[in-house]
């Protein structure tokens, strides 16, 4: 007999695959000039932050879902603004690369979150360089350069947004774990979206008002407020699938998923889109980077589990580190971009932070961050 626990648990991951590529796609279609026709990602971005931020108050404030954290001024300014501004630059960048590039196409990009992670965290002293993942970093961008050669309708501009996209994420994922970390601040999803999304509103305000406001004036451009709703709420309900998740499975099963729906986020892209193309390239060298990111999943998950012995062998450290994962916390991404959990689950949060827009949260091991996730609300 089938279990119910592990009917929930496939069911979730359903929800979860389902979600992530259907706010993929819906955020496509609404900033397409050929589809919804509403070229204006910095507007889309806000509207997510806002519905976040007043839903997220409620849950916290009033209905009393979740309890708030012990947020002080001095870490609010010092961590949370600076991390907000790189989460809203994220996806800023990944929304506007939506304008130029396929959603596929984005996906292949995608892969190199892995790479940007990597050299931000060597850069910042949080990683060392080693030869191995940096031989691992080659095969990956090799297999996105080859993919980007076979890329028919390939563009600069957007492919810079996305890259560019992808590396402020990374240096996000990267503030996270040395801002957040050193000040032992826990966020769940919820107390995340609740601290960010506001501050990331502000931020976003201002590249909106000289950006976009002048061009929505002039054409006159008519809300359709049942469709943002509608897509402002998938991208939140998104980011509780998240949750919902990585609290029942664990970190090879959220990989595995999320490679899944990448493919299928590719496959189906294709067939809503019909002028996204895919080349016979574009395939092999997609799955030369992906190789590269399961090779480097797998090297990182070796490291977590041998600085993991010396704990099992502590009794008492062993019953911290069991409550510990019953607290949804970070580590990238994922994808860029969105970000988790402690240990060998934080990496799937984060990468889900970054294509999904999923919440920020600290990063426990920034290093053992992967690629997927951050569209939601966008990329991504």
């Amino acid at each position: 007999m089938i279990s119910r626990q592990l009917v929930l648990t496939y069911l979730y991951l359903l929800i979860y695959v389902c979600l992530s590529s259907g706010v993929i796609l819906f955020n496509k279609w609404v900033l397409s000039p050929k589809y919804f026709k509403f070229p204006f990602p910095i507007t889309l971005t806000m509207i997510h932050m806002a519905f976040s931020g007043i839903v997220t108050f409620f849950l916290v404030r009033v209905f009393k879902v979740v309890a708030p954290v012990k947020m002080t001024f001095h870490i609010y300014a010092t961590c949370v603004i600076p991390i907000s501004a790189f989460f809203s630059s994220s996806l800023w960048f990944g929304n506007t690369a939506y304008l130029y590039i396929s959603v596929a196409f984005i996906q292949m990009l995608k892969a190199l979150m892995p790479v940007a992670t990597f050299i931000m965290a060597v850069f910042c002293g949080t990683d060392k360089l080693r030869w191995d993942l940096f031989l691992n970093m080659v095969l990956v961008s090799v297999g996105v350069v080859v993919s980007s050669y076979g890329e028919i309708h390939f563009n600069v501009i957007g492919t810079l947004y996305q890259v560019t996209g992808i590396f402020a994420e990374a240096l996000r994922l990267v503030l996270t774990q040395v801002l957040l970390q050193k000040k032992g601040l826990t966020l769940n999803p919820i107390t995340s979206l609740y601290y960010i999304a506001p501050c990331s509103f502000i931020f976003l305000f201002i590249p909106w008002y000289l950006l976009e406001k002048p061009e929505m004036d002039a054409s006159q451009i008519q809300f359709n407020y049942s469709i943002f709703f509608l897509n402002a709420l998938s991208a939140f309900a998104l980011n509780i699938s998240i949750f919902l998740v990585i609290g029942r499975t664990g970190a090879v099963t959220i990989r595995v998923a999320g490679v899944l729906k990448d493919w299928i986020l590719i496959a189906l892209s294709t067939i809503i889109f019909p002028e996204s193309v895919i080349t016979s390239l574009n395939i092999i060298g997609y799955a030369v980077a992906l190789s590269g990111v399961v090779l480097y999943n797998y090297l990182k998950m070796k490291d977590v589990k041998a600085n993991q012995l010396p704990a099992d062998n502590n009794p008492d450290r062993s019953t911290k580190d069991k409550k510990a994962l019953n607290t949804y916390r970070p580590d990238n991404s994922m994808d860029n971009n969105d970000g988790t959990v402690i240990g060998s689950l934080a990496s799937e949060a984060a990468a889900a932070a970054f294509d999904e827009e999923a919440p920020l949260i600290p990063s426990a091991r920034l290093s053992y961050v992967t690629r997927t996730q951050t569209d939601s609300f966008s990329n991504r």
